[in-house]
């Protein structure tokens, strides 16, 4: 799977109301546990922030980016060395990663954990976690891509809820962004709290990329999910989430229409995904073929997979490796609209 920023775009085309899904009444299951959610604290303006690299190596010639990312939103970013730290395609060793991560974990003084990247790393040290030094600290972790598995290991061994948005060494935020961000993070927004679709550009429609409606209707539950290529090696370990019930929300980049094809049939055959109450399908970019004659494309393959399950599902909602990106609080409840190509937070994510 390929890692690099992608400033590729959206747009989007007209869609229908479709039925409501049973778990959409508003209310949930009765039989059903509570959850025991752990929310961090509301970031506010003037907390520290560490910045880390748990999975791959970053572009020094970019690290300005995550400095005014970060103070942009009145946050005082805060690194060591390691985050410059190479080792080949990961960013340092998975000892130096390990401790990095702990040590801003533990620091009474750093408010939030900022991933500057993705790349490949955070399933070499997921298993090496100290969980209870996460779960005596909890705070936000925010990034996407390869964090990932960071964000659904540590809310399966804690219940702490993660953000799966904007990784800080992005080119500098959108102002879609960064208002996605900030309402999230500070929890500064009333409920229910829209994530609008983002128009991006016209040039969506050349690139292949606006969005389709796969499945009508709408669909209430806990958002869950990530990247397609992490989502795959969670199965059979204790990291993996349940998607029953669920609001599933899934992207990838650099996969060829049959690699998409491929596992999402192993997390259809191996996992719970087919009870899930709603996919959200993000832009898979560069996942298409330009050979068509030899190869599904990528709207073909998705429909084929996903469409027999009969449940909302929609192509092409603003999170990924986009301009635009949204931010999802991994384990609150939210709600889903094929109609209007909107999702709504239910819930704040954060404690305020």
């Amino acid at each position: 799977m390929h890692r690099r920023n992608f400033n590729k775009l959206l747009a989007i085309g007209p869609l229908s109301l479709g039925v409501i899904n049973p778990i959409s009444a508003g209310t949930e299951n009765p039989k059903k546990p509570k959850r025991a959610l752990i929310k961090p604290a509301a970031l506010k303006p003037g907390d520290r922030v560490g910045l880390v690299t748990p999975a791959g190596p970053i572009n020094p010639e970019k690290f300005q980016n995550a400095i005014t990312n970060l103070e942009s939103m009145g946050l005082m970013p805060v690194y060591t060395q390691s985050a410059f730290s190479r080792n080949g395609y990961l960013a340092g060793g998975d000892e130096e990663r390990l401790a990095d991560l702990h040590n801003m974990i533990a620091d009474p003084d750093i408010k939030a954990i900022w991933c500057l990247r993705g790349g490949y790393g955070c399933t070499r040290i997921i298993n090496k976690l100290d969980y209870n030094l996460f779960k005596k600290n909890p705070k936000i972790i925010i990034g996407y891509s390869d964090i990932t598995a960071l964000l659904l290991a540590v809310y399966a061994k804690t219940g702490l809820v993660g953000f799966h948005g904007p990784v800080a060494i992005s080119d500098v935020f959108t102002p879609f962004t960064a208002s996605q961000v900030q309402s999230v993070l500070f929890g500064n927004t009333s409920l229910p709290h829209e994530i609008p679709f983002q128009t991006q550009s016209a040039e969506k429609f050349v690139t292949g990329h606006e969005p389709y409606v796969i499945h009508e209707g709408k669909c209430s539950g806990e958002l869950t999910g990530g990247n397609l290529s992490l989502l795959v090696c969670l199965p059979n370990t204790s990291f993996a989430p349940s998607y029953a019930g669920k609001l599933v929300f899934i992207e990838d980049i650099g996969e060829k229409p049959y690699r998409i094809d491929r596992m999402l049939t192993f997390l259809l055959e191996s996992t719970d995904l087919s009870k899930a109450a709603g996919i959200i399908l993000g832009v898979f970019n560069d996942c298409d073929t330009l050979d068509k004659e030899s190869s599904m494309t990528l709207k073909q393959v998705l429909t084929d997979r996903l469409e027999p399950l009969k449940i909302p599902c929609f192509y092409g909602f603003t999170f990924g490796h986009v301009v635009d990106i949204c931010t999802f609080p991994v384990g609150v409840m939210a709600n889903m609209d094929t109609s209007k190509l909107s999702i709504h937070l239910l819930e704040h994510g954060v404690r305020i």
